[in-house]
């Protein structure tokens, strides 16, 4: 083994990896031949061009059977890259500028300034992502742009499929935590819908006020408790939907309600929904309940009369 090679060991076995400190326990299994780095995002290997934090082991060039990307943070990398893939087809990016992301599920992606969302090569998760040294000739490489690699990630995923990336000038390499993400929500949920009732009480009518959200029952919570121009309280049950669960629901509430001499002689109930279905609305008026169909646009802000043709 050169010098070098035994440098890179020696700062191993020492706690030290090419790119930061490494942690001794992890080197000391690592045996000293064709060392390269194995990056995964989350905590370990302080970047000091970034904020974020990297988790870093040692793996053998013979071995891709090496660490699996588990993050909980996600990496950006703007930069000079080739990209080449071998699996069920073959493709090749040539040299140019572009953004890699590294996410928290594992997932490696290759994108372009255009296209969107969608990137121009990609690996799914579960796959390793390892970082080596450019060797002095790579083999994908022309010799033209060996001066100008600066390192190589070699991306494997379970099923075989190999993608290799050979970057040169980097100008941002960041990694962030993003915290816990609540999922997409489709327009029109029932917290949505609630919170903008409760905003816009004269959605009812002229003169409503909202006293409380969540007014909680012996059996559970009324989403709003309102009082009308009369002074009156009034239990309001919003759904996206309404159905006759929704009735049966809002029945049982005011039920219990009507038994608090705190809310007066007698609370009235509303049923207000996006869409309320024929058989609801007909149970909710047998029972004395009054019904409100919620434009949605409208209470965003969203809807333009102007624009309608009819």
């Amino acid at each position: 083994m050169g010098g070098a090679g035994q440098d890179r060991v020696q700062a191993a076995r020492a706690g030290v990896g090419l790119h930061g400190a490494l942690t001794g326990d992890v080197a000391d299994h690592v045996p000293a031949v064709g060392l390269r780095l194995a990056v995964r995002v989350g905590g370990g290997v302080q970047r000091a061009h970034g904020p974020g934090v990297l988790t870093a082991a040692l793996v053998t060039t013979h071995d891709r059977d090496s660490i699996p990307v588990q993050s909980g943070a996600v990496r950006l990398v703007i930069a000079q890259c080739q990209v080449d893939y071998t699996g069920r087809l073959t493709a090749h990016l040539p040299w140019a500028r572009r953004l890699i992301i590294v996410k928290a599920d594992g997932s490696v992606s290759v994108h372009a300034d255009d296209r969107a969302y969608k990137p121009l090569n990609w690996m799914s998760p579960p796959c390793t992502l390892t970082e080596r040294e450019p060797a002095a000739d790579e083999a994908a490489a022309v010799s033209a742009l060996d001066p100008q690699i600066t390192t190589v990630w070699e991306v494997d995923s379970a099923g075989g499929d190999h993608l290799q990336i050979l970057l040169g000038d980097i100008s941002l390499d960041v990694t962030e935590e993003l915290g816990v993400d609540p999922g997409l929500q489709k327009d029109g949920v029932e917290a949505h819908l609630q919170e903008l009732l409760a905003e816009n009480p004269e959605a009812f009518g002229e003169g409503w006020s909202v006293v409380q959200r969540e007014y909680m029952t012996p059996i559970g919570p009324v989403d709003l408790l309102c009082r009308d121009a009369e002074g009156t309280y009034v239990a309001v049950e919003v759904k996206r939907r309404g159905e006759i669960d929704g009735v049966e629901q809002l029945t049982r509430y005011l039920d219990l309600m009507n038994r608090d001499h705190l809310l007066g002689d007698h609370v009235l109930g509303v049923f207000a929904a996006q869409q309320i279905k024929p058989q609801a609305r007909t149970l909710a008026t047998d029972r004395g309940i009054s019904c409100l169909t919620v434009d949605y646009d409208a209470l965003r802000g969203m809807d333009h009369p102007e624009e309608r043709l009819f």
